[in-house]
């Protein structure tokens, strides 16, 4: 679930998949996975797509927790149901980080569970570690650890070569590096992420991009890039609802504060 889905190769599936998720178009995404539900990796995908659509949105828990129920229940081995706890974990994070109800035990326990199941080597792992590390720095508040995670998610998604995952650990580790003021440190690791997401085509990820590097660029080139930030914002239809705060005044505030830069 954090692939890109665009190289050359990929089946026509897949890249509508990731056609419609990039553009934040994620009910239409999963929708085109439903008939293949009974397939434990289309199942865990549907349910990571829906999960996301929470944590952009705020918005469709509900079908996301069902999309998760059918994941576990179909999940036949220690890698595909170490998958689907991770996702329970990202789901469990994204409620807390939004406010809508507090399951930060949860998060922790289902991620926890993941680590017993995925083994060192999983493909999945990198995705986990990052997860962690979110878990670390949103809800235990220990940013030491979730650095850690980022790192040994970021040396996992350079061997992999996924590209998504990588703008997102570059993300968070210029965000801890913004946090202690190494500007320099976090301007490229945010840059980084902002290239990324555009060579992808992952709109949906990009004002965030834009906003986060505005936090380390002078004026007038801070302003310019959260023109851009909320040009984009608009045009997705206030998505992700939580960027509005940090725009604010240039982009009415449409929700709390929380600004969760969700996970891949």
């Amino acid at each position: 679930m954090s692939g890109s889905g665009t190289t050359a190769g990929d089946d026509p599936l897949q890249t509508a998949v990731w056609r419609l998720r990039s553009r934040g178009c994620w009910t239409d995404a999963a929708a085109l996975l439903e008939p293949h539900a009974p397939d434990p990796a289309a199942a865990l995908e549907r349910a990571g797509l829906l999960v996301e659509r929470c944590l952009f949105t705020g918005e469709g828990w509900a079908e996301a927790e069902d999309a998760l129920r059918t994941a576990e229940a179909v999940a036949r081995d220690d890698d595909e149901r170490g998958g689907a706890a991770c996702e329970r974990g990202r789901l469990a994070y994204a409620a807390t980080r939004l406010g809508v109800r507090d399951r930060a035990d949860e998060a922790s326990a289902a991620l926890g569970r993941a680590a017993a199941l995925l083994a060192p080597t999983s493909p999945g792992r990198p995705l986990l570690d990052f997860r962690r590390g979110l878990v670390a720095e949103h809800i235990a508040d220990s940013p030491q650890a979730a650095l850690a995670a980022y790192r040994r998610a970021h040396e996992g998604a350079t061997a992999q070569g996924d590209a998504l995952l990588l703008s997102f650990t570059w993300h968070h580790q210029a965000g801890l590096a913004l946090r202690e003021g190494e500007l320099a440190e976090a301007r490229h690791g945010f840059s980084e992420s902002l290239r990324i997401r555009e060579e992808l085509g992952y709109l949906i990820g990009t004002a965030p991009a834009l906003a986060a590097l505005a936090d380390c660029e002078p004026e007038p080139e801070a302003s310019r890039l959260r023109a851009e930030a909320g040009r984009l914002f608009r045009l997705l239809g206030g998505v992700p609802v939580w960027l509005g705060a940090q725009l604010a005044p240039t982009v009415p505030v449409q929700t709390s504060s929380a600004q969760p830069e969700p996970a891949a």
